[in-house]
Parts: structure tokens; C-alpha cells; sequence
């Protein structure tokens, strides 16, 4: 590639993600609408689906998001009564989260989500999972790349 090609919008890894991520979002929409969920919301039911009672700290490390944008969502979903929040017993220090009855409820509600996104990306009845897992498994190894250089850079 010379010089003049690096600077292309369209050669930009950042910006063929940025565009991606916005239109998948956008395609979630109207599948969590009828949950009351917004995206991040989902993701952050999606960890606690996984794992129950983790502290506010370690669902931000595995969404990726700092305390100012998850106290507001924890705080909707604490409302929409998905979740409930209480102070650790062995560290008031710490604030940990639970799936309520109702959280655990809209799991099942939500099993149709993955399928139902993947069918909205394919026109047609035909929706071939094989495409978005290989791009997942790459984007993986990607996330895998940058929080290993975060951890050597703070070092």
C-alpha cells in the first residue's frame, strides 16, 4: 500500500469496526425493546447470566466499562428489576450484583436474541452462523492482542 492509501477512510481497520458495531447495535434494538433492555444493558445481563454475584468492579472488567457508565445502567436495571445490588459481607467496600427472580426469568426470553440477530444480517431464509463465528473468533484474538499490550504498558 503507498503512502496516499493509508490515509483512505475505507483502509481504516478502526473505521470498517466503528461502522459495524453501530449497525449491530442498531439491528439489537428492536429484539431487546420488548425486554427493556438496551445493548449495554444486555451485555451486562449476559455476564450475570453467566455469573451471578460479581462485584461492580469485575462486571466493568468484563464489559469493558468504567464506573460512570455502569452505575447508571445498574441503577435501570436495579429499577426494571433485573438485578438487585448489595454491599459484599466481607468487604462494604464492595458492591455486588444479583439476578433477581425476574433477571433470571427474562433468560429465557432472551435465547432467541443470537438467532434472531444473525437472520436480521442475511436477506433470505438461509442464515449461515459459520461467517460471524469466524469473524467473532477473529475479533477474540484481537481483544485477547490489545489487553495484553494494556498489561505491558503498565508495567
Amino acid at each position: 500500500m503507498n503512502e496516499n492509501e493509508y490515509l483512505k477512510l475505507d483502509n481504516q481497520i478502526c473505521f470498517a469496526l466503528y461502522v459495524c458495531s453501530k449497525e449491530i447495535i442498531k439491528k439489537y434494538r428492536p429484539l431487546l425493546e420488548p425486554l427493556n433492555l438496551t445493548y449495554t444493558s444486555y451485555i451486562a445481563m449476559l455476564s450475570l447470566w453467566e455469573k451471578d454475584g460479581v462485584t461492580v468492579k469485575e462486571l466493568g472488567d468484563t464489559l469493558f466499562l468504567d464506573s460512570g457508565t455502569l452505575t447508571p445502567l445498574l441503577k435501570k436495571l436495579e429499577i426494571t428489576g433485573y438485578i438487585s445490588r448489595k454491599r459484599d459481607t466481607h468487604d462494604e467496600r464492595n458492591l455486588r450484583i444479583y439476578l433477581t427472580e425476574k433477571g433470571k426469568e427474562l433468560k429465557v426470553r432472551a435465547e432467541e436474541i443470537p438467532g434472531n440477530l444473525l437472520c436480521s444480517i442475511y436477506t433470505g431464509n438461509y442464515c449461515d452462523s459459520s461467517e460471524m463465528i469466524k469473524l467473532r473468533d477473529t475479533l477474540h484474538k484481537l481483544m485477547r492482542k490489545f489487553l495484553a499490550s494494556e498489561k505491558s504498558d503498565k508495567t
